[in-house]
Parts: structure tokens; sequence; C-alpha cells
């Protein structure tokens, strides 16, 4: 299968710490791809690289078969990259459906595609209220309309269950699967069971490095995946 993402080599040095050392990744076009490992293995690290936010000192990224290792962030969202961060990223004075709005720019049918994401985000009934008196866990769905609703081919998403309550947990995990049915989602993700629940292929960090790479049982299975994970239920995850 022809790669939609492919990462070569990439590594990144903050001073003498090394988040990322050489890691490969390829990602295939459609379905969900995650990328998991312990606290400081190296993922937000990885997406800032991939989004553009930051700069590798080696290696190349390639999106849809262009070289986009050096272009700016903007760029590399009208080619088709949407994503979402750890820390919650909306227009607070706004209401819900601007804050869509604005995320959708211009263009045609723009006024059909928020309605559509806020139904999706079961968020239709809230659409005029103030998005900074959310719930956290409506804000959160609210920031991951915002990448969906500029239709990107690509969809990052960066510890999107952090802070949701298991009701919103069930919403997110039947978002995904529509969003994966006709594009792809590149999920970081620290709770296991929504991995397991998602994933149809998943790629461990551990220490800036690549560990493993597979399908989930033979990640699920993986000594040295259990090893990385001892003591958070790895191997139970989705069983």
């Amino acid at each position: 299968m022809k790669a939609l993402l492919q990462v070569t080599g990439l590594s990144k040095r903050y001073g003498g710490v090394i988040a990322l050392d050489g890691v490969d990744l390829s990602i295939g076009d459609g379905g969900v791809h995650a990328v998991i490992g312990p606290n400081g293995a190296g993922k937000s690290t990885l997406v800032n690289l991939i989004c553009g936010r930051q700069k590798p000192d080696r290696g190349s990224i390639r999106f849809q078969g262009a070289d986009i290792t050096n272009w700016q962030p903007h760029r590399r969202i009208r080619q088709g990259i949407g994503y979402t961060f750890q820390i919650t990223s909306i227009f607070g004075a706004f209401t819900c459906r601007r804050n869509i709005e604005i995320a959708a720019g211009h263009g045609p049918q723009v006024s059909t595609r928020v309605d559509q994401v806020l139904r999706d985000l079961g968020l239709d009934g809230l659409a005029e209220v103030q998005a900074d008196t959310l719930a956290y866990g409506h804000q959160r769905l609210l920031e991951i309309g915002m990448g969906l609703v500029q239709s990107p081919r690509l969809l990052i998403l960066d510890e999107p269950t952090q802070g949701l309550s298991d009701a919103e947990i069930a919403i997110f995990n039947d978002l995904v699967r529509r969003v994966a049915a006709d594009r792809t989602v590149l999920l970081i993700e620290h709770n296991m069971a929504v991995v397991m629940a998602l994933a149809s292929r998943i790629t461990v960090l551990n220490d800036g490095r690549l560990l493993a790479d597979g399908a989930p049982g033979a990640i699920r299975a993986d000594e040295r995946v259990q090893r990385a994970y001892l003591g958070t239920g790895i191997r139970n995850a989705g069983t």
C-alpha cells in the first residue's frame, strides 16, 4: 500500500536531550494509525514535526508524495493535514458555531459543512453557546470539530480523550470510526482501551526510538511493549 505519510530517519534534539532518534513511520491511506508510548517517549515531538510547528534536526517527512519537511504549518494544512493538540485551543469568547466557521475558512458550502460537523459531534444543541462556558469535554470535542471541518486527508489527534467522561469517549470513538471511513486518523493516545478499540495499526515509541510497529494483537503480546508499559495493563487492554 502506498504511504499517505512517510517519515524517514526523523531526529530532534533539545540541548542535551534526544527527543527523537532516527524514527521511521509509514501511514497508509485510510483507517486509524495509533502512536503510543510512555511519558517522554517522543510522541508530542513527532506530532510537532509532522505539523510543522518545529523543524527536525535530521530526516524527512513526505505527505501524498510531496516532501513537506521544510513547509510552514499553514501550507501543510492546505495540503490536507489537520490536527488538534493536548492543550485545548479554542476561541473562548465565540460560540461553538463561530469557532468551527473560523476553522472552516472560505469556500463552497461552508455553512453546510459547519452544521454537519456540529451534528457529528453532538454539539448542534450547543451551537450558539459561548465556547468558554462549555464543559471541558465539550471543548475537546469542539476542537476536534475545528480540525474536522477543514476536510483533511490526514487528521492528527493528540491525546483527544484526555479529560473526557466515559460517555464522551463513546461519542468520540463513534466519531473517529466514521471519520476514518474516508480519511486517515493519526491518533496519539494514552487510553489503551481507546487505542485497541480504534486502531488497525499501532506504532510504539520509547525513549525517542521506534520500539514496535504492527497490528493491535501483536503489539499487545509484544514483551518489549509490556515492559515499557509496566503497570499500565496494556496486556489486557481491549480484551
